[in-house]
C-alpha cells in the first residue's frame, strides 16, 4: 500500500479492536486494575471537537495504561434526563423519549469513528429505565436511613411552564425559557441531608492530594464553614427578640440597623396588617436569587417602625427593616447592618439615610467614611478604639475571635458555627426525569414503593400541549395501590433533579447489567476512579454532590468504604476556541446571525457566505451551539482521518488551557502524520548496514524517557513536542535497517496513544507482533540517557556552517584539531591558517579568518 490513506486505515483497524474485544473490561486477578472516565455527555444533539479533546486526554491514559500491564477500565454513557428534551418535545410536537434516544443514536455513532478504547458494552443512558429504576432503589434505602426528608420550602416557579426553577434558571426576575416573571412559592418538597456532612466533606478536601489546588478551593468556598455568633436583639415593643447571626461581631460597635428577610417570621406576620409590606414581599419574591445576581441587584427595603436595643449601648436603638439582600435559608435570617464597614450596608444606609459609625480605626484611612465601605480582611492589621470587648491592636480575626468570646462570656450571644452549603432540593416538576418512588396514600401517608414493582417507569403517552408536569394529570399511572395498605393512593408525580442522575453512574458502570444499584464484588475491584476528567463548569455541584453520593451509597451498602471519595484523581480541561462569524439580520440592526465554520467562504476580498455576503469575524470564543462556531469531527475525519483531530487537541496547547481550532492547524498535522508514514514506509523496505546506530539508539531511549513522563503528567502537549524531535532524528539517521526498524516501531508505540490507529498501521507494517494495543509500553535504559558526548556548533566568521560531536571531556586542544579538520572548515581556509579559534567548552567553536 502507497499513501497515507486515513480513512481505510481507520476502518480496518477499528475493525479488528471490535473483533479482538480488545477494550472490555473484565474483572482479574492477573493485573492491577485502572479505571479512567470522562465527565458523561448530555446527548443534545452532536459532539463537537471540543467533546473530542475531553475524550481523547482519557482515551490516552486508558491505552497508555493498558500498554504498561493494567486492567482498564473505561466506560461511556449519556447524562439524559433533563429540560432540553422536554422542551423540544414541547416544541415539535414529539416525545423527550424519541429526541434522546435519537441524539444518542448520533452521539455514538460521531465518537466511534474517533476510534476510542471504550468498553461500549457497558454503556448505557440516565433515561434507561433500567438505570433509573436502580436509582430508585437507591432513593428507598436512602430514605430509609434517614439521609433524605420531605419539607415546605419556597421556591422559583414559572407560571407558564408551571416548574420550579433552580437559580440560575431564573434571568433577571425572569423564566429562562418562558421570559415570564418568576414567583417565589412555597412548596413540599426533597430534599438530600447534605448539609449533615458539610464538616466531613470539608474537611476531606485536604486529602484530595490529585485535585486541582483551585476545584479544592472551589469545593472549600460552597461549603463555606463560618465562626460567628447568634446575638439577641431584644424589642423595644417587648416583642420576641430579633436573632441575628454575624461572622463580624467586631463590628458592632457601628451597627445602625437590623434588616430581616422578607420570608422571616416576623416580616410575615407584619404583612397580614400592611399593604406595603405584602406588596414589597411580593415584589422581591420575583428576584434572582443567586449570589451573583443578589450582589448586583439594587438594594431596597421597608422599615417596619420597631426597633431594637443595642446589645451593649443601652442609649442605642436601632430601627427593623425589611431587606431584599437578606436571605432566610442563610444564618437565621436577620443581620446587623454596619455600613462603616460592609459596602452593601453602606448603600442601604445612604439610599435611605440611615447613620454610619465606624467601629475601627483602619491603617492609612481616616475614621470618616465616605463612597467605600472600610473592609479589613481576616489578616489586616486592624487598630480598634474604644472597642467594648477590650481589644486594643490586633489582626482582624484576633478581633474577631475575641470579641466572639466577649459576648459569650456575658451572655449576650452564642457562638455557632455556620456552613454556607444548603440541603439538596431534588424535587422537580416535570415529565423527562427518574420518578420518585413514593405514593401517597390517605391511610399511611407517605409510603416507599416496593423494591420489587421497581422501576416505577414513565408513561409513554403522555403531551406537552398543556403547561405543566404531564404526569399530574396521567390518572392511569398517577393513580396506584398503596404498597402498605392496598387502598387506592397516588403516585409522587415529581421526578428527580438530573444532578442526582451523574452523582452515581461512576459506581454504576462497574456493573451496568447487574440486578442491584452496584455489585458489591465489582465495585470492590474497580472503585475508585482512578484519573477523572472534565471541565471546571462541574468543580462544584456535580463533584460535591458524587462526593455525598459515595458517602451515602456506603452508608446504605451499596459501596466499600474505600469509595467514601470515589475520585482520586481529578483533571480539569480547558476549553477548545473558535472565532466567530456573524452577519447583520436582514430586519433587526440589534441582531446578529451566527454561521459554521463550513459556511464560510475565505477569498481575496475577505471571508463570506457562498452568495457572497460578507462575513463579520468575531472573537475567539469557547465552541457553542448558539453561535455555531463549532467544527464537527465526522468534517475532520472525512478530510484528514481521526488520528489528525487527535494529535491536534492534544498538541497545540497544555491540556488544562484553552486550545483553538484552526483549518490550518489541523492540515499541518495531517501532513506531519503523512511524513511519519512515509518514513516507516521507507524503513520498511530498506535493508543493509549503516553508521549513527549509536546515535539513534540513544534518541530512541531518550524519547522513551521524555514521552513517558508526559503522559504520567498530562503533559501531552510536551510529549508530542518530543515526538516530533525524534520524528527529524529518525527521518535523518544513517544508522542502519535494524536500527532504523526498531527506533520506528518505537516512534508507533510512542504515538499509539495519541494516533492509535496509524500506529497499528505502521508497527503492522514493520513486523510488531499482535495489535500495538496490546504491546507492552517501551521502557528505557538509564544508561543511555546519560549524555557522554556533546554537539558543539561551528561558526564561522559569526555564521553556523557545520557541528561537530565530540566526548563531553574532550581536551580544548584535541577540539581545536578536529574543528581544523572539518570539511567546511576547511573549505573556508582555503589551505590557510584562521585568525582566531575559539573553544568555548561544551558550547561552540568560533573561527575567524
Amino acid at each position: 500500500m502507497s499513501g497515507y490513506d486515513a480513512a481505510k486505515i481507520e476502518k480496518k483497524w477499528q475493525a479488528a479492536w471490535d473483533k479482538a474485544e480488545t477494550f472490555n473490561a473484565v474483572r482479574s486477578t492477573d493485573k492491577p486494575k485502572y479505571y479512567v472516565l470522562e465527565m458523561f455527555p448530555y446527548p443534545s444533539g452532536r459532539i463537537h471537537i471540543g467533546h473530542t479533546r475531553n475524550y481523547t486526554m482519557g482515551d490516552v491514559i486508558a491505552r497508555y495504561k493498558l500498554a504498561n500491564g493494567f486492567n482498564v477500565l473505561h466506560p461511556m454513557g449519556f447524562d439524559a434526563f433533563g429540560m432540553p428534551a422536554e422542551n423540544a418535545a414541547m416544541e415539535s410536537g414529539g416525545h423527550p423519549k424519541t429526541w434522546t434516544y435519537e441524539n444518542i443514536r448520533i452521539m455514538t455513532e460521531q465518537m466511534k469513528p474517533l476510534g476510542f478504547a471504550i468498553d461500549w458494552s457497558r454503556s448505557f443512558a440516565t433515561c434507561d429505565p433500567e438505570y433509573y429504576g436502580q436509582q430508585q432503589a437507591l432513593f428507598i434505602d436512602m430514605l430509609d436511613a434517614g439521609l433524605i426528608y420531605r419539607k415546605n420550602a419556597v421556591v422559583n416557579w414559572d407560571p407558564v411552564d408551571m416548574t420550579v426553577l433552580a437559580n440560575e434558571q431564573v434571568i433577571d426576575g425572569k423564566g429562562w425559557r418562558s421570559g415570564v416573571e418568576v414567583e417565589r412559592r412555597e412548596l413540599t418538597q426533597w430534599f438530600f441531608r447534605i448539609s449533615d456532612y458539610s464538616e466531613e466533606l470539608l474537611d476531606a478536601i485536604d486529602s484530595l492530594d490529585n485535585w486541582p489546588a483551585k476545584v479544592k478551593l472551589m469545593q472549600a468556598n460552597w461549603i463555606g464553614k463560618s465562626r460567628g455568633i447568634e446575638i439577641s436583639f431584644q424589642r423595644v415593643d417587648g416583642g420576641d427578640p430579633i436573632v441575628c447571626y454575624s461572622t463580624r461581631p467586631d463590628t458592632m460597635r457601628g451597627a445602625s440597623f437590623i434588616a430581616i428577610s422578607p420570608e422571616h417570621p416576623l416580616s410575615r406576620a407584619l404583612a397580614k396588617d400592611d399593604a406595603a409590606l405584602a406588596d414589597f414581599i411580593a415584589e422581591t419574591r420575583k428576584m434572582d436569587t443567586t449570589e451573583a445576581a443578589m450582589e448586583k441587584a439594587e438594594k431596597k427595603g421597608l422599615d417596619t417602625g420597631l426597633t431594637v436595643r443595642h446589645p451593649v449601648y443601652d442609649d442605642i436603638e436601632l430601627p427593623v427593616w425589611v431587606g431584599n439582600f437578606v436571605l432566610m435559608d442563610y444564618g437565621t435570617g436577620a443581620v446587623f447592618g454596619c455600613p462603616a464597614h460592609d459596602q452593601r450596608d453602606l448603600d442601604f444606609a445612604r439610599k435611605y439615610n440611615l447613620p454610619v459609625r465606624n467601629a475601627f480605626y483602619m491603617p492609612g484611612h481616616e475614621v470618616e467614611v465616605e463612597n467605600d465601605a472600610l473592609v479589613p480582611v481576616k489578616t489586616e492589621k486592624v487598630v480598634y478604639v474604644d472597642h467594648f470587648a477590650g481589644v486594643g491592636e490586633a489582626t482582624s480575626q484576633e478581633g474577631i475571635d475575641a470579641t466572639i468570646d466577649w459576648f459569650e462570656a456575658k451572655g449576650l450571644g452564642t457562638s455557632v458555627v455556620k456552613y454556607r452549603l444548603r440541603d439538596w432540593g431534588l424535587s422537580r416538576q416535570r415529565y423527562w426525569g427518574c420518578p420518585i418512588p413514593v405514593v401517597h396514600c390517605d391511610d399511611c401517608g407517605i409510603v416507599p414503593e416496593k423494591k420489587e414493582n421497581l422501576p416505577i417507569a414513565l408513561p409513554d403517552d403522555v403531551s406537552f400541549d398543556i403547561p405543566g408536569n404531564p404526569l399530574d394529570r396521567h390518572p392511569t399511572w398517577r393513580d396506584c395501590i398503596c404498597p402498605a395498605c392496598g387502598k387506592p393512593a397516588k403516585r409522587e408525580t415529581d421526578t428527580m433533579d438530573t444532578f442526582v442522575d451523574s452523582s452515581w453512574y461512576f459506581a454504576r458502570f462497574t456493573s451496568p447489567h447487574a440486578d442491584v444499584p452496584v455489585d458489591q464484588d465489582d465495585a470492590a475491584y474497580w472503585m475508585n476512579v482512578d484519573q477523572y476528567i472534565g471541565g471546571i463548569e462541574h468543580a462544584i455541584l456535580h463533584l460535591l454532590y458524587s462526593r455525598f453520593f459515595a458517602r451515602a451509597m456506603q452508608i446504605t451498602g451499596h459501596l466499600p468504604k474505600k469509595a467514601i471519595e470515589p475520585f482520586d484523581a481529578l483533571f480539569t480541561q480547558g476549553m477548545v476556541t473558535h472565532e466567530t462569524y456573524s452577519t447583520p439580520h436582514r430586519e433587526r440592526n440589534d441582531v446578529r446571525v451566527w454561521h459554521f465554520p463550513h459556511e464560510i467562504v475565505h477569498g481575496d476580498s475577505g471571508p463570506q457566505l457562498a452568495d457572497g455576503t460578507p462575513v463579520e469575524i468575531g472573537p475567539i470564543i469557547k465552541m457553542s451551539k448558539s453561535k455555531k462556531n463549532v467544527v464537527d469531527p465526522e468534517d475532520i475525519i472525512a478530510t484528514y482521518g481521526a488520528d489528525t483531530a487527535r494529535w491536534f487537541v492534544l498538541s497545540d496547547s497544555p491540556p488544562e488551557r484553552d486550545v483553538e481550532w484552526t483549518a490550518s492547524g489541523a492540515e499541518a498535522t495531517y501532513k506531519h502524520l503523512s511524513r511519519v508514514w512515509r518514513i516507516a514506509e521507507d524503513i520498511a523496505k530498506a535493508t543493509g548496514d549503516g553508521t549513527g546506530d549509536d546515535e539513534l539508539l540513544r534518541a530512541m531511549h531518550k524519547a522513551i524517557f521524555d514521552v513517558t513522563q508526559g503522559v504520567e503528567s498530562f503533559g501531552f502537549n510536551a510529549a508530542i513536542a518530543k515526538l516530533y524531535a525524534f520524528t527529524n532524528t529518525l527521518q535523518k539517521s544513517k544508522a542502519g535497517a535494524d536500527t532504523k526498524r526498531q527506533a520506528a516501531k518505537v516512534l508507533a508505540q510512542l504515538m499509539s496513544p495519541m494516533t492509535p490507529h496509524l500506529s497499528e498501521e505502521i508497527w503492522s507494517m514493520l513486523g510488531g507482533e499482535g495489535l500495538i494495543a496490546n504491546a507492552p509500553w517501551p521502557q528505557f535504559d538509564e544508561a543511555m540517557l546519560v549524555e557522554d558526548t556533546v554537539t558543539l556548533p561551528i561558526q564561522i566568521n559569526g555564521k553556523r556552517r557545520s557541528e561537530i560531536t565530540v566526548a563531553k571531556d574532550l581536551p580544548k586542544d584535541e577540539v581545536e584539531k578536529l574543528a581544523l579538520a572539518d570539511a567546511a572548515v576547511m573549505r573556508a581556509l582555503d589551505g590557510g591558517k584562521p585568525k582566531k579559534l575559539i573553544v568555548v567548552p561544551g558550547r561552540i567553536v568560533n573561527v575567524v579568518l
